[in-house]
């Protein structure tokens, strides 16, 4: 199916799009009762991944999706092209299944001199 092109509109940007996630998952956790959020992403072929992280990299019509594994070893990474993904699953990480929550980037509080805020 061809990419629908709206006229006068942007071009569509990866860091935008995984930042809209981000902050969906954030209000989702703000507003569910569980500390975490297991978000799970369907891709094109059918299958299911247990998403640790999203990042925008590398680019390119790309993102990079670390993947729980199922023992306790570090995440894997998947790259794979954002049309590629065909849904993303939000619900609340019961207590058994904690350590597949989402971890949000950290917030940057600092200005772009390396400095503060003023209150």
């Amino acid at each position: 199916m061809p990419e629908l092109w709206i006229p006068g509109a942007a071009e569509p940007s990866l860091d935008d799009f995984v930042t809209r996630v981000h902050k969906q998952i954030e209000q989702y956790t703000a507003s569910h009762s569980a500390q975490q959020t297991e978000v799970q992403v369907e891709l094109a072929d059918g299958g299911r991944l247990a998403v640790q992280s999203l990042s925008a990299e590398p680019g390119y019509g790309f993102v990079t999706i670390a993947v729980h594994s199922d023992d306790e070893r570090d995440p894997q990474q998947v790259i794979v092209p954002v049309n590629a993904i065909r849904r993303i699953d939000l619900g609340p990480a019961e207590a058994d299944r904690a350590r597949f929550g989402f971890a949000l980037p950290e917030k940057e509080s600092k200005d772009k001199n390396g400095t503060e805020p003023a209150a």
